[in-house]
């Protein structure tokens, strides 16, 4: 299988599932098409003589030739795109966990810098900049004609180092400053607790080289605690991350099957990914949380659990990135980054800008005093991102009918004795939504746990119908 690449990019364009593919891997060009490019180079050649000869100022073939090399990957789709050596080597580098900056993701949407999302806990996020905001300057430079890696620049520097960012928000008549501190951003993208005695929680924010290491730590760790009798995976704002450890990750709760395919233009790029039998562990059952922010690698795992009938996915519509892109080393350390293939969940769809409709919708909801409909940001699908990939298949949702049961699926977890009154029957932990902060706020979170809760029950009551000789697992 090719080698892996980290396609990783904070304070920047979205992130991508991404891997490597050798340079000599290419399709049949007609003879016709190859004179029709000869002829278009002859004509790009022709223009970039003239301007050397006649433009106004003196110009740098380089610079403008590295032009029109973005150019042209953008005029393709938002994910393709030329990294200066610099840029690349800040790619590769970013595979140490961390990074120096104040942690937003950014787009360009009709050729404004935009924020797609602050990440959590980082100064953007303190400072309360939000999805949409346009930065129309940093530190008094206008941002209208730079591309997302030269942002990406500006927007990082050394941790403790100051920038003012000049925004836009929808409502707002003038433009505010916003004085941020730079600071190192880890990239820990897995973190876990209990919600209720067994019913277990963990967040992954995105998938880099670690995370399905972390996430087994994270079971592990919470095993100790506790016996766990059913898990929430929370992939909201999740915009994506490693092709290997969205299917890993993936595999942890699945035992066995298909989890995720592409397809290419180019034979090579047509590959298939199975889970392997894990022995009945970790089958319990299973609520996965999404929203408009879980992209790419996460909605490969959200379209693995939904189609394998796993476990309920609960929230709202996911942001349909179905394209894999490849990284390819180009001479003098610069990079390509380029479309290849697109992904297809198990049952053969692709979600290419139309995203994964979750089992339950719940749209998010403020708990602030009185409960009150909340209006969330306009988030940015990749169905409004400019020259994105189009999805010709036709729509497919997946199959409602239940799962046919086999021996091991008819045989439910088992509750420890503890969750037991004394006349055997099977007891349901008080709601702490009251005491746990996580709750408090989250209608979406409170909602997954009752759902959760109702899986355990039902998984408790068919189990005292049908005892076992060995504790096994449901797979839902």
């Amino acid at each position: 299988m090719p080698q892996l690449t980290r396609s990783l990019l904070r304070n920047g364009i979205l992130l991508l599932l991404t891997f490597c593919l050798p340079l000599q891997v290419y399709a049949e060009i007609s003879e016709e098409e190859r004179q029709s490019t000869y002829q278009q180079l002859e004509t790009f050649a022709n223009v970039l003589s003239i301007l050397q000869e006649n433009y106004v100022d003196e110009i740098d073939a380089r610079n403008v030739m590295e032009g029109a090399i973005s150019g042209m990957l953008l005029s393709l789709d938002p994910h393709s795109s030329y990294l200066k050596p610099e840029d690349f080597k800040e790619l590769q580098e970013e595979t140490e966990g961390s990074f120096s900056g104040i942690g937003i993701e950014v787009t360009i949407e009709d050729g404004l810098l935009t924020v797609v999302s602050p990440i959590e806990e980082t100064p953007a996020d303190r400072a309360g900049l939000k999805a949409k905001d346009i930065i129309v300057k940093i530190n008094g430079e206008l941002t209208q004609s730079m591309n997302p890696m030269e942002a990406i620049k500006k927007l990082r520097g050394p941790a403790g180092s100051e920038i003012i960012l000049a925004i836009h928000r929808a409502g707002w008549e003038e433009l505010r400053d916003f004085s941020l501190t730079r600071d190192t951003i880890p990239l820990h993208s897995v973190k876990e607790s209990f919600l209720e005695p067994g019913l277990a929680y963990i967040r992954i924010t995105n998938f880099q080289s670690q995370t399905t290491k972390d996430v087994q730590d994270a079971l592990q760790k919470l095993q100790q605690q506790h016996p766990i009798n059913g898990l929430i995976l929370d992939l909201r704002n999740n915009p994506g991350g490693l092709l290997d450890q969205a299917v890993s990750v993936t595999d942890i709760f699945l035992d066995g099957g298909l989890v995720v395919y592409t397809k290419g233009r180019v034979r090579e790029q047509n590959m298939t990914f199975q889970a392997h039998g894990n022995g009945g562990k970790n089958l319990f059952p299973l609520v996965v949380l999404v929203n408009e922010g879980s992209a790419s690698a996460s909605e490969i795992v959200t379209g693995a659990i939904q189609d394998h009938k796993r476990g309920i996915i609960v929230g709202t519509k996911t942001f349909g990135k179905g394209s894999v892109q490849t990284i390819l080393s180009l001479p003098e350390g610069a990079g390509l980054r380029m479309t290849t293939a697109r992904y297809y969940t198990p049952s053969g769809r692709s979600i290419q800008a139309t995203g994964i409709t979750p089992d339950v919708d719940v749209p998010f909801t403020s708990s602030e005093g009185k409960a009150k409909k909340y209006t969330p940001p306009v988030v940015i699908k990749e169905a409004d991102l400019k020259n994105h990939i189009l999805n010709t298949e036709p729509v497919q949702e997946p199959d409602q009918t239940p799962a046919p049961k086999s021996k091991k699926e008819e045989q439910l977890p088992i509750l420890p004795k503890d969750q037991e009154n004394s006349d055997g029957a099977a007891t349901t932990p008080q709601s702490s939504d009251q005491s746990n902060p996580l709750l408090e706020n989250d209608n979406q979170l409170r909602s997954a746990l009752n759902i959760l809760k109702g899986l355990k029950i039902y998984a408790t009551a068919e189990y005292k119908k049908k005892p076992v000789q060995e504790p096994l697992l449901i797979k839902e």
